[in-house]
């Protein structure tokens, strides 16, 4: 049975060292060592590791460059840094052994390495970091008064509607994190299924159906940070133009 915790492996004075923290290591680290390996072979005649990575920004470059043209150079590298880091995170928990090698203690089976996005605290954190790099860029570019007026206003409507936006802030952290937690902890619990039933074949196609899944939860947390990062650096009269442009 999988856990809905993570399982501590270690630890480092009182500092635990859960299973999803190494999957977390690991991830940051494939990313490094791709950027290092990226930039040290840029070429004027780029080779297919480049043409790929250039194919992926210009083509994330666009989109948020469609949703917020003024203050896409800003949105983007967050966008772009959280579609890849979920995305192989996503994934990791794909590769043989991660969730399945490990140690017994008693009957259950605890893995060395599991996937940070099975892992509640990971998706919470990510959805916390992409609320507060939004406020904050959107302080940054509009103005402290600005930002303020938003969700503050002497006006009893405006006053209430600004209260409204404040509880939509935080069901937005809700949304993020439980979704991308419920489709992969959903996932690897289906795979471990069918897996402990007919390890042969028979769980191919829901492997295949995870990583289409792991695509898709990775461009939708990425995709509504960039619209909410667009709509809060977007002056409040201009808010309605971005809501329909993110539509379309």
């Amino acid at each position: 049975m999988i856990s809905f915790s993570p399982e501590v492996i270690a630890h480092i004075g009182s500092f635990k060292i859960t299973n999803s923290l190494l999957d977390i290591l690991l991830v940051d680290s494939i990313l490094i060592t791709l950027a290092l390996v990226v930039k040290k072979r840029l070429s004027l005649i780029p080779g297919l590791l480049q043409n790929a990575v250039e194919f992926l920004i210009e083509g994330f470059y666009n989109l948020t460059e469609s949703i917020s043209n003024k203050n896409a150079g800003r949105i983007f590298p967050f966008f772009i840094t959280f579609f890849l880091f979920i995305l192989i995170v996503n994934w990791s928990g794909l590769i043989p052994g991660v969730g399945t090698i490990g140690f017994f203690e008693g009957k259950k089976l605890v893995p060395v390495i599991r996937s940070g996005a099975s892992d509640l605290n990971v998706t919470l954190g990510l959805a916390l970091v992409s609320a507060v790099a939004t406020h904050v860029l959107s302080i940054q570019i509009l103005g402290i008064k600005s930002y303020l007026g938003r969700y503050f206003s002497i006006n009893p409507i405006n006053l209430f509607i600004g209260i409204l936006e404040i509880i939509s802030e935080i069901t937005k952290v809700i949304s993020l994190s439980f979704r991308l937690f419920g489709n992969i902890f959903a996932g690897e619990v289906v795979l471990a299924t069918t897996s402990s039933m007919i390890a042969f074949l028979f769980p191919i196609p829901f492997l295949l159906l995870e990583i289409i899944v792991g695509f898709v939860q990775a461009l939708v947390f990425s995709m509504l940070t960039m619209t909410f990062m667009a709509i809060l650096t977007t002056p409040h009269h201009e808010v309605e133009t971005v809501k329909e442009v993110s539509r379309v």
